[in-house]
């Protein structure tokens, strides 16, 4: 996947520029393929998640339902496998039943840690960072 370069000055959870998400489907409550947070966020989608079937079934059991098209907000329906810019709280619910979805670091915005304990979404990285020891 091409994604393109770090677009803010935000930083992500690992102490460094935050990487862009995902742009098929493009991401981000900005949707600019990045989890950048402002003011406007008050739902802080600031967790880069490769979805899995587990936690999408969860989210709309929640009520938060990720997988129903939604055109009139630009919203294709994610499928497992997508990368998304989750709200902090929703991932974090997800992770204590057990159904955490995966967890790119260098693109989980550092504001995620507001809510989200780092060994969470350690044990959950789908990314290698440049030092592995940074995950320990």
């Amino acid at each position: 996947m091409d994604l393109p370069e770090p677009t803010t000055d935000e930083r992500n959870v690992l102490g460094d520029p935050l990487q862009p998400c995902g742009t098929d489907p493009l991401t981000g409550f900005y949707r600019d393929g990045a989890c950048s947070s402002g003011p406007e966020d008050v739902g802080l989608h600031t967790v880069c998640a490769v979805v899995s079937a587990e936690f999408l079934e969860l989210q709309k059991q929640l009520g938060n339902d990720l997988t129903t098209p939604r055109p009139e907000y630009g919203f294709p329906g994610l499928v497992p496998g997508d990368r998304w810019c989750v709200v902090a709280v929703r991932w974090l619910q997800a992770y204590q039943a057990g159904v955490a979805a995966g967890v790119v670091l260098a693109a989980t915005n550092e504001r995620a840690l507001e809510v989200v304990p780092i060994e969470a979404l350690r044990q959950n990285a789908v990314d290698v960072p440049d030092d592995p020891g940074d995950l320990e």
